[in-house]
């Protein structure tokens, strides 16, 4: 079974990768350019993919071109979109990551799938286009979406807030910067985002949408009482004025039930790490990564 994934070495796509392997897969990694259509029909039709998974796009909302949301997450995947629609034969299954920040600040809480949408930056607004944009393909190309909830794990950015913390924590730094204190989010494993991206190819209706989340969420004051308990280390949190984006989301919390049937009518396990197990792997990551750059 050929799997063409995009975003291949990207942080979700190398454990994603290695797990799709595991379950037998042939995992062949995208090498052309989103914005490159005539490469990508060039590629698609070498290649031939029985299915895909779409990981590639800007995740990073403070990313500080804001057009390149749009260039990459909208017509990066409409030229994907596009040249997967030009083979004779289709892939069986095609599963497009979108976010749940497509919600926005949302005063339901667990949200569903069924919650209007209401962006509030550049990069959720991008992904709003995208999932309106593949509507166009769906009876074509056997498509899912998923709306996956905060997560981290080793690997990821440090420009972002789990492992950010992870290596002022194994330094021992005696304090930190952060943007806005009063946020509440899920923080789930990177792990067990790819297990459901994986099941989801295999099992997901096509022309659904699919929170991939625990429903459970954190304060980043647990988080961080999380981290000092793990290190046995204290440390002083003050707030830098250009880290607070002005459209910040403050609660972002989702339902899993319609995952979470899906995947019992299967019999499917689900393992979801604990926020211990998840930070502990990331601050072991950081420390490596820092031993091994000694």
């Amino acid at each position: 079974m050929k799997l063409l994934l995009t975003g291949a070495d990207g942080f979700t796509g190398r454990p994603f990768r290695t797990q799709a392997e595991a379950q037998g897969y042939e995992v062949i990694p995208l090498r052309a350019n989103l914005l490159d259509a005539d490469a990508l029909r060039q590629e698609m039709q070498a290649v031939q993919p029985d299915y895909v998974v779409h990981l590639a796009g800007i995740a990073f909302v403070g990313h500080a071109h804001e057009q390149a949301f749009y260039a990459v997450n909208v017509l990066g995947t409409t030229n994907l979109l596009d040249a997967l629609a030009s083979l004779a034969i289709p892939p069986v299954k095609t599963l497009l990551a979108s976010s749940a920040n497509v919600y926005g600040n949302c005063s339901l809480s667990p949200i569903s799938e069924n919650q209007p949408l209401a962006p509030v930056n550049h990069y959720a607004m991008s992904k709003v286009a995208m999932e309106y944009m593949a509507q166009n393909y769906m009876s074509r190309l056997g498509l899912v979406i998923t709306r996956p909830f905060n997560y981290t794990g080793p690997g990821q950015d440090e420009a972002f807030l789990i492992p950010k913390l992870a290596r002022h924590f194994a330094k021992r730094a005696s304090s930190v910067a952060l943007g806005n204190l009063h946020v509440e989010r899920e923080f789930n494993d990177v792990r067990s985002v790819c297990d459901a991206y994986l099941f989801l190819l295999e099992q997901g209706a096509p022309g659904e949408i699919y929170n991939v989340c625990s429903g459970r969420m954190h304060s980043l004051q647990n988080v961080i009482s999380t981290f000092e308990r793990i290190v046995g280390h204290g440390i002083n949190v003050c707030v830098d004025p250009s880290f607070v984006r002005p459209n910040e989301v403050h609660q972002l919390c989702g339902n899993p039930q319609k995952l979470e049937d899906l995947m019992g009518s299967t019999g499917h396990p689900w393992r979801l790490p604990t926020l211990e197990e998840t930070l502990s792997s990331v601050l072991y990551d950081v420390r490596a990564t820092a031993k091994r750059m000694r």
